[in-house]
């Protein structure tokens, strides 16, 4: 039984160790951020907008609603998929030919820095800016946006 542990431990560090930190560290972040998308519905939002641009007649949105659907449900289980296997190679992402390794949001909204003191290198003057709400959904409100 010890004897099992200590191979398994040692196959475990050897792994660890062999792989490095920057490729499971990026396959994690992108799977952290691939299983956001239910919340942040960035891609339901793009289908409706893009079959709406695409195609004339009264079922766009619902076209644009079921493929966003489909495309968040993707989206989401590549997203587990990557977190389980992200101590493992290979890195790269996963299934891009029907996905970007990147959330795709509408044309109509590109998401900027948070408002917060971190990114804000003029609050002690009184002065800041950025979106106020971005992990709002549909939310576009900004300060001093120039």
């Amino acid at each position: 039984m010890v004897k099992s542990f200590s191979v398994l431990g040692s196959i475990i560090l050897v792994t660890l160790l062999a792989t490095g930190c920057a490729g499971p560290e990026k396959k994690l972040g992108r799977g952290l951020n691939n299983i956001y998308e239910p919340i942040r519905l960035a891609e339901m939002r793009r289908s409706i907008e893009q079959t709406s641009y695409e195609n004339s007649g009264t079922a766009n949105y619902s076209h644009g609603v079921i493929r966003g659907l489909n495309r968040t449900l993707a989206r989401t289980g590549v997203g587990i998929y990557e977190i389980i296997t992200s101590p493992f190679p290979s890195y790269d992402p996963v299934f891009t030919d029907y996905l970007s390794p990147n959330p795709q949001y509408p044309d109509s909204y590109k998401p900027g820095l948070y408002e917060d003191s971190i990114f804000d290198t003029d609050t002690s003057i009184g002065f800041s800016g950025g979106d106020v709400a971005p992990f709002v959904p549909g939310s576009r409100f900004r300060v001093f946006d120039n």
